[in-house]
């Protein structure tokens, strides 16, 4: 099987080729230094999900000896996985907007006020260190191989590349079952009705399900960024300013039982 690591570097020119064609045909949404910013932040986050990985990964093998059932690699378990992946993903993905430890690392995805390709490369280094790699474990134990599950989460962050985007609208009969531009664009808006909504990452379908769906409302204009402080316009403050709002909120939190409602409850914008 190709490397995790692989997978998304291969995929490179593609992406930048999109986001080529889409700086020529949308420059209104895009600012250079913004999107330099998200480019080394994509090489950090790159860097330390691979360094965490070889590390983690003899604990992933040893793990999948504990395994319910022996999955071998064929067209049915593969979409199985892809499915179960997804699913496990928009817990991921909703945990990370209500839980404010795991809110550490997804802030800096959608801590710019612009939308365009660019943006999808915007991700944090502190991922595998607040357990994103948690929500993965139960595929392990169900007998899907380590290798081919890191595989199927790099080829789902794959596709969440391409509905970044200003540049399409309403895609018709896709919109009914897979994550698409109009219903991302939502999930990044600040826009009250639009907040905490469209979670999903391949398919739409578990947030219609789990009632976390929004649909677009023409007459609203998304405003992109977050609720609460903004980080400077660098890598350094992206990844590590939410760390500072936390800890502001822990010093002045009065009890175990406050902190750790500051730590594990909804990430408030404010003390």
């Amino acid at each position: 099987m190709i490397p995790v690591e692989l997978i998304l570097l291969g995929l490179s020119p593609v992406f930048l080729l999109c986001v080529f064609v889409e700086f020529k045909k949308a420059r209104q949404f895009y600012n250079v230094k913004d999107s330099v910013n998200n480019a080394l932040l994509a090489l950090l986050h790159q860097g330390s999900d691979a360094l965490v990985l070889l590390l983690l990964m003899p604990f992933f093998i040893w793990l999948h000896q504990f395994s319910l059932f022996k999955i071998e690699l064929s067209a049915l378990s593969l979409f199985a996985g892809f499915i179960l992946q997804d699913f496990l993903y928009y817990w991921f993905h909703r945990a990370s907007h209500n839980i404010h430890w795991f809110w550490l690392a997804h802030v800096v995805h959608h801590s710019s006020t612009k939308m365009n390709f660019t943006t999808a490369f915007r991700q944090s280094v502190l991922y595998p260190f607040v357990g994103m790699w948690l929500f993965w474990v139960p595929m392990i134990l169900i007998g899907f191989s380590p290798s081919l599950v890191f595989a199927i989460v790099a080829i789902n962050l794959a596709y969440q590349f391409f509905v970044h985007t200003q540049t399409f609208g309403n895609l018709g009969w896709v919109e009914r079952i897979f994550n698409t531009p109009t219903h991302h664009r939502i999930h990044h808006a600040t826009n009250k009705p639009y907040i905490d909504k469209n979670y999903g990452g391949v398919l739409i379908i578990w947030d219609k399900l789990f009632g976390t769906f929004a649909k677009e409302d023409k007459t609203i204009t998304i405003k992109y960024g977050i609720v609460g402080k903004m980080p400077e316009d660098n890598p350094l403050s992206a990844n590590f300013s939410q760390i500072g709002v936390l800890r502001e909120q822990l010093q002045h939190a009065k009890g175990i039982k406050a902190k750790l409602k500051r730590l594990f409850g909804y990430p408030v914008a404010d003390r």
